[in-house]
């Protein structure tokens, strides 16, 4: 498997490396496998709306193809005390209706990002170190924190700046009409038709050059083999997550140009390890039962009857990477002492009996069947392999628009007990998934905004305080490594595998792989 995708990606990566000569403009149309649920930059921090909003809204700094920080709507950031950050912004910038951009609309933006109402996931855990925001002049802004902070570049890379003439009082439904979808992006949104389509046009003024393709139009097409076929017939002329099951296939065909590249999302199981009853978890006999998830060798024992190998290359075709932390080798905070675990249907049933459940029980795992890559049949293939360590498995699979809400739940927790979800780290480092999934809930400062099983760990949260003040980045990886280490020895969540992305285009393009998984008009390029 390790060969074949390696000598895949680098075919694929030599492809979309190509010098590109200048273009004339035109029109393009992409097909996505999932599409937005919104126009509203700070509504839902997930991959399928930041993709979209990409186009339209800047940050203060921009991340490369490698989520590498680039100057964005500011031109040069850096501490200028130990808890005082002090960012230089871009000057005759303009907003899509003309008004100009200015220190304003950064304090109306951080104002607004964390208090979107009902958002499944916010962006408070990007914004809530900072304690006071100073406006210097129009152009120069500073940032306080309370101590020393040195992932506020990382942070702010990802909150998208709104301006405030625009959308003082505006509410979601605002910026789904385009009502308040005015950003300073390289692309205007022209219509949102959920379901249909996105069409966005070329930002004439845009500062950093106008964009390569006239109008481009985003469609959800969720069928893989319809997406396929929209290609093939040249409906379209891009197709994000090619089918694995299709990829040999595609790349014998003249007619198709692959390209591909391993990202840094992460597809894992969230356990409810909170509650002391869970409401999917009973007896086989459906009688309620104490939530034994809140033993850590049951949930150990989950992990362990988790064939890793046979996910990547039964149900994802050798196209994944088995994972046993939260980013794969080669980023930022990443632990060398994690290990993949090992498939061991006989110690998992050993676990379980130690733990009281020699004859196992009953649960649902839930899934998203139109989200990640093969999400269904992974939902399918764990239900088997936990049947054969005792555990009655069933299967609940719903579109992404319905899971989300009933994963996120409300005053009582999310609906599930055992969910499948996937984590792309928007900063490119582990402080993202750790802040995020397992950091004890602290809506103060934003962290476990998405722990939807509510795994809390005071040794790992101070693990994970102690790196988020560290200036110094060998520690500071220290640091992180050691936090994931503690969770993932809780097995606070189940890592099972890392998502290896393919887009396709017609003959003449080429897409640049992106590590955040994000399918861009930027990114496609011409090949000839």
């Amino acid at each position: 498997m390790f060969e074949r995708l390696t000598i895949l990606a680098a075919a694929m990566a030599t492809a979309a490396s190509l010098a590109v000569p200048p273009a004339s403009a035109e029109d393009l149309t992409i097909a996505l496998a999932s599409e937005a649920t919104s126009i509203d930059p700070h509504f839902h921090n997930t991959g399928n709306n930041n993709q979209i909003v990409f186009h339209i809204f800047d940050t203060l700094i921009k991340q490369g193809s490698s989520q590498e920080l680039e100057p964005g709507l500011a031109t040069s950031w850096g501490p200028i005390d130990d808890t005082t950050w002090e960012f230089h912004l871009r000057e005759g910038v303009t907003f899509h209706d003309g008004s100009p951009f200015t220190a304003d609309d950064v304090v109306f933006t951080l104002e607004r990002a964390p208090n979107v109402p009902d958002s499944p996931s916010s962006f408070a855990g990007s914004i809530n170190s900072i304690t006071e925001v100073i406006v210097v002049d129009d152009y120069t802004i500073q940032f306080k924190t309370a101590a020393a902070y040195p992932l506020m570049p990382n942070d702010l890379s990802v909150v998208r700046i709104i301006s405030r003439e625009n959308g003082e009082g505006a509410t979601t439904a605002d910026y789904n009409s385009g009502a308040a979808a005015i950003g300073t992006g390289p692309y205007k949104l022209v219509e949102y038709v959920p379901g249909d389509r996105i069409v966005l046009t070329a930002n004439d003024d845009y500062w950093d050059g106008r964009p390569e393709w006239d109008n481009v139009t985003f469609r959800p097409i969720t069928s893989d083999p319809a997406r396929v076929a929209a290609l093939l017939a040249g409906d379209v002329d891009v197709i994000a997550s090619v089918p694995t099951a299709d990829i040999a296939q595609l790349a014998d065909n003249p007619d198709v140009v692959l390209s591909q590249g391993v990202s840094n999302r992460v597809i894992y199981l969230h356990i409810d390890s909170a509650r002391e009853v869970s409401p999917m978890v009973t007896a086989k006999d459906g009688s309620e039962i104490p939530n034994p998830f809140r033993d850590v060798r049951v949930r150990r024992a989950i992990s362990m009857a988790i064939d890793r190998n046979a996910i990547v290359e039964q149900v994802m075709e050798g196209v994944a990477i088995p994972a046993g932390q939260l980013l794969p080798d080669g980023f930022f905070g990443v632990s060398e002492n994690i290990e993949v675990p090992t498939y061991d249907p006989d110690g998992a049933r050993a676990l379980l009996e130690e733990a009281g459940y020699p004859d196992g029980f009953a649960v649902t795992i839930a899934g998203p069947n139109d989200r990640y890559i093969n999400d269904e049949q992974i939902v399918q293939a764990i239900a088997q392999m936990l049947a054969r360590v005792g555990i009655d498995a069933s299967v609940e699979t719903m579109p992404r628009s319905v899971y989300f809400g009933r994963a996120t739940g409300g005053e009582n927790g999310s609906e599930f007990s055992l969910m499948l979800v996937g984590w792309g780290s928007d900063t490119g480092e582990a402080s993202s998934p750790l802040r995020a999934l397992l950091a004890t809930k602290n809506p103060e400062l934003g962290w476990g905004s998405t722990n939807r099983g509510g795994y809390s760990s005071a040794e790992m949260d101070a693990a994970l305080t102690e790196a988020m003040q560290t200036v110094d980045d060998t520690r500071r990886a220290e640091l992180l490594a050691r936090a994931c280490e503690i969770a993932m020895g809780d097995v606070g969540l189940i890592p099972t595998h890392f998502q290896v992305n393919t887009w396709a285009t017609r003959p003449g393009l080429a897409y640049i792989p992106r590590t955040d998984e994000y399918t861009l008009a930027m990114n496609v390029v011409r090949s000839e």
